[in-house]
């Protein structure tokens, strides 16, 4: 791809070869060929609208259900910045920019009265991530407290997009390839700060208590089968402590992978196919990957 050609200019900071293992959970996999870091809205429309569309994007948040692959990202990776992390409050609602953390609309919630977004503490990534993938924890998920959506499509559009045409299913929504959600309006109940706080505290204790928090790692690894947890399936199956290379399934829960130090992209997806084989032996459940694998193979 020849960058005069069919690079845009914009407002923002493009980066060509940029290195994507800082910027993930795992640190680690290849570069991205562009990183694209729009400076608002706008400069993200007139980039998509002038960019070559033949040319693939790829939006990446906090990097936490994802694996970039060692050889990187074809194409443009767009990174949303600090300005797009706003957070507002209307009475029992709340509009959130797609880069704010989870526990940054949590916490602007609970500062607001605005209960039934507790759940939001303990989702590692962004707002946009949250609602591409229906993301959930602690008994609710995004589809139940979102409204709407604002999206800029890969052509450049800035579209609204309410929940009913958001298509979610378990940990999966029917928002095309290359849109980008830039914001977010959830709706929640009156609710008492304090009480609001308390509850987010026993989500932050109880994932620290459970979970390898403070390793290199992804999140939760398989999505939970109907009526089954992914994590007893796994350690049913011996996959508790399993290592190929430097990737290892994690002691403390056997849902998560984790990067002991030196683990290639490869290394980790090799051992979550390995445990899904095992799994399937044991149990016939065929486990589905809950984190994103994007990019090519070295």
């Amino acid at each position: 791809m020849s960058a005069v050609a069919t690079i845009p200019t914009t407002r923002g900071k493009l980066t060509e070869t940029a290195p994507l293992a800082p910027l993930v959970w795992f640190k680690s996999g290849g570069s991205a060929q562009w990183l694209f870091e729009p400076k608002d809205i706008e400069d993200l429309q007139q980039f998509l609208r002038d960019l070559d569309p033949k040319i693939p994007v790829w939006p990446l948040g906090l990097g936490s259900n994802l694996i970039i692959r060692d050889g990187g990202i074809q194409g443009v990776v767009v990174r949303l910045g600090k300005s797009f992390g706003k957070i507002e409050t209307d009475g029992l609602k709340m509009r959130s920019g797609a880069g704010a953390p989870g526990i940054s609309a949590a916490s602007h919630a609970r500062d607001n009265g605005i209960a039934g977004l507790e759940f939001l503490r303990g989702i590692p990534g962004t707002i946009g991530g949250a609602v591409r993938m229906n993301a959930g924890a602690y008994g609710r998920e995004v589809c139940d407290v979102l409204e709407s959506a604002e999206v800029v499509m890969r052509s450049g559009d800035l579209v609204t997009i309410p929940l009913s045409d958001m298509g979610y299913t378990y940990r999966h929504s029917e928002l095309p390839e290359g849109s980008i959600v830039v914001s977010a309006r959830f709706r929640g109940q009156s609710g008492d700060p304090v009480a609001i706080g308390a509850e987010m505290k026993r989500i932050a204790d109880e994932r620290e208590a459970s979970q390898p928090l403070r390793t290199k790692t992804g999140g939760s690894t398989y999505k939970n089968p109907e009526g089954q947890k992914a994590w007893q399936l796994v350690d049913d199956a011996g996959c508790r402590g399993l290592q190929i290379g430097q990737a290892q399934v994690s002691e403390k829960h056997c849902n998560f992978l984790i990067n002991l130090g030196g683990a290639s992209s490869a290394d980790i997806e090799a051992l979550g196919e390995e445990v899904r084989k095992r799994v399937k032996a044991h149990s016939g459940v065929e486990l589905q990957w809950e984190i994103q694998r994007i990019g090519d193979a070295a």
